[in-house]
């Protein structure tokens, strides 16, 4: 009987957005569970590991259009655990990289709830990695910035102007509706010949891609019509792909003619 089954809950990370970056062991646990709970950027062609009658349930959120609060997630994942025993709560990316994997696991262990943490590879660097944009290289860069461009506020993170002051590659995750406040903040430290791209959609068929500097992308962006979700790049690493020195060099050399 149902009620006799030992609760679990398995935080699995969806990885990008490519369904072919799931991994091995998230595909297992998939196909183990009796309830799937989904977000909206888990890759919804991933629900095809889970066996046929197992309970999926939408729990996405995005921006003025939330199927349910995070109290509401919280409680539906204990709940659906003790009535049908092994859950998969699926997250875009890695769980615990802005995807608030610790709030939950927190909350489901109150319960005495066992939990299993399933690492998914995680947009910060996979979507520059799948343009050729190694997010460090030697001589180059010798680390990088990986931020949240929205605070639980709804706030840009001050950790972009910290951020804007070093040499680090900086990552932005859902910064798209502050891409202005980013670029006076890296702007008002004179990068404003810093290559800058942005990647919307990384990894799916819908992928969409700009690329210019500071103090161009908006009008790239603009030109474009990029939009969330998308991943933010600023560094000197994004020039150093091979497909894009050509762009650069001659992108900047009209600059200087200007």
């Amino acid at each position: 009987m149902l009620n006799t089954i030992k609760p679990k809950v398995t935080l699995v990370g969806a990885g990008p957005g490519d369904p072919d970056l799931l991994t091995l062991k998230g595909a297992k646990a998939l196909a183990e569970a009796n309830v799937v709970l989904y977000d909206a950027l888990a890759n919804e062609e991933i629900l095809a590991y889970a066996r046929k009658n197992a309970i999926r349930i939408f729990v996405g959120k995005k921006i003025g259009n939330h199927a349910y609060t995070q109290d509401q997630i919280n409680q539906l994942i204990v709940d659906n655990a003790l009535t049908y025993g092994n859950v998969v709560r699926l997250k875009g990316g890695d769980p615990f990289i802005f995807g608030r994997g610790s709030e939950e696991i927190d909350f489901i262990e109150s319960f005495g709830i066992e939990t299993i943490v399933v690492p998914g590879i995680s947009s910060v660097v996979a979507v520059p990695a799948s343009q050729g944009i190694s997010i460090t290289k030697r001589g180059v860069s010798e680390s990088f910035w990986a931020i949240t461009g929205t605070t639980s506020d709804r706030q840009l993170s001050a950790d972009v102007a910290l951020a804007a002051q070093s040499s680090a590659t900086v990552v932005i995750l859902m910064g798209m509706h502050k891409l202005p406040q980013i670029i006076d903040l890296f702007q008002k430290e004179a990068k404003g010949d810093l290559p800058v791209a942005i990647i919307q959609n990384g990894t799916t068929s819908e992928e969409k891609v700009g690329v210019g500097t500071v103090n161009s992308i908006l009008e790239i962006v603009k030109e474009k019509k990029l939009s969330s979700p998308a991943i933010i790049v600023l560094g000197e690493v994004v020039r150093e792909n091979n497909k894009l020195k050509g762009f650069y060099e001659e992108f900047l050399s009209k600059e200087i003619v200007r």
